[in-house]
């Protein structure tokens, strides 16, 4: 009986892959769905973006990583549908059974009702969004060197980052050692120094997850970086070319060719094809209610984690960071595995929070650890590099990050500043945005 026990994850992120892992000696045969063939290491996606490592340096292809896990079984497919009845999920004309469903398809964009912005203001969820941002940000400086009017020229060296969370930082703070430190006499007719970088930030300080001196350690840095960091400051459009920005009373319209969006996050569609099909209670950002055991009510055999699962502790939502989607996964096996040997009550999900981290730039971090442990500046990268070395997946990956780290770290240089979607001399948003899509 326990031999034939079905478990089907969908998500091969951090959660997905953590469960698969941690069942991979368990009496079960285990299915992983996703609709890439590749494990991403999205703490590091802004480094793709800005040139730092190229794709395959944070990818790693799920059917290798879990080559020795004999009982787990690896599908590129999309979910379309998932039927509660006969405990079956539906990938187009294909249909497979499940026994104990794990649902870790974690988040997209968030653009509060202007859905319409993602086209002038990508977000970075997604090898294919790295790539678009690497080419929108090092094409910039390229038009920029074409160009003679000084005010447009102005506009193509404008960068504004909206969001001041970890990605946001961590994106701006990489945008301005691109501009005073990467392209370094690189260019005749611009100095890539004169380009302005702007962190635009709803709330009252950067990082405000982070104890409040860790946020005030950041915004030194950020400014001595060179960048223009607003708080208390809203968009309220954005257009190709411009983005709107509104303190307090007072509105104010820059002239931007390179907007970046860091500011909100959306759950998956998954989360609304459950409230659809089973009641399912989601919250305002689409995140699924669970359980302390992390499943839906009335369906004990159903686990929602990660950034998906809406889970509180101690009275505080779960960030949707890597390790809550780790440890969500790791749980959620346990689990399964002690119903099979008949341990029918479980104890609650509980976090134990490592800490948190953020980079920004070289050189320079900060780490809000266990025991009121706090790191910053030189130190803090120190440590921000080794746990980032140490959670990749794959050796393979830490030597090649390792070895590439060193020596931009010495050089300031990012070898992987490829432009490949073509040049534009004419920057037209919407054009490019359809073109891409063409090309996906």
């Amino acid at each position: 009986m326990n031999e034939q026990h079905r478990v089907v994850i969908i998500g091969g992120g951090f959660g997905g892959l953590s469960a698969a892992k941690k069942l991979k000696k368990a009496p079960v045969k285990v299915t992983l769905i996703d609709r890439r063939n590749f494990h991403l290491f999205q703490p590091l996606l802004y480094q793709v973006a800005t040139g730092a490592l190229s794709p395959a340096d944070i990818s790693s292809p799920l059917r290798g990583i879990l080559k020795k896990a004999k009982n787990v079984q690896v599908l590129m497919a999309e979910v379309t549908d998932i039927d509660p009845t006969t405990h079956e999920v539906v990938m187009g004309e294909n249909r497979i059974a499940y026994d104990s469903l794990i649902i870790a398809t974690g988040v997209r964009h968030h653009y509060f009702g202007n859905d319409q912005w993602e086209t002038y203001a990508p977000g970075l969820k997604t090898i294919e969004d790295a790539t678009h941002i690497r080419q929108r940000i090092l094409s910039a400086f390229e038009r920029a060197e074409l160009e003679n009017d000084l005010q447009k020229r102005k506009a193509l060296l404008t960068f504004v980052v909206v969001g001041a969370g970890p990605t946001g930082v961590e994106l701006a703070g990489a945008i301005s050692e691109i501009a005073h430190l990467t392209l370094k006499d690189n260019f005749r007719n611009i100095n890539p120094a004169d380009a302005q970088v702007l962190l635009v930030e709803g709330v009252d300080r950067v990082l405000p997850t982070y104890p409040d001196n860790l946020s005030a350690k950041a915004l030194n840095t950020l400014q001595s970086h060179h960048i223009e960091v607003r708080t208390k400051t809203i968009v309220t459009d954005i257009q190709a070319g411009q983005v709107t920005l509104k303190q307090g009373d007072q509105s104010e319209i820059i002239e931007a060719e390179t907007v970046l969006w860091a500011a909100g996050v959306l759950a998956s569609p998954l989360g609304r094809l459950l409230a659809e099909k089973v009641g399912a209670t989601l919250d305002r950002f689409g995140r699924v209610m669970v359980q302390a055991d992390l499943t839906l009510p009335g369906h004990p055999e159903i686990f929602i984690i990660g950034d998906l699962a809406h889970f509180e502790q101690a009275g505080k939502l779960l960030p949707g960071v890597a390790q809550v989607a780790m440890q969500g996964g790791s749980y959620a096996a346990q689990v399964i595995q002690k119903r099979l040997q008949g341990e029918l009550s479980e104890k609650p999900f509980h976090y134990s929070n490592f800490g948190n981290l953020a980079t920004i730039g070289w050189s320079a971090a900060v780490a809000d650890l266990p025991f009121r442990i706090r790191l910053w500046g030189f130190i803090g990268w120190l440590f921000w590099v080794f746990v980032h070395l140490m959670k990749m997946v794959e050796f393979e990956n830490r030597v090649i990050i390792f070895v590439q780290w060193v020596f931009n770290y010495f050089t300031r240089n990012r070898s992987a500043r490829l432009i490949t979607n073509g040049f534009h001399t004419v920057y037209d948003t919407e054009k490019l945005n359809v073109e891409e899509k063409e090309q996906e």
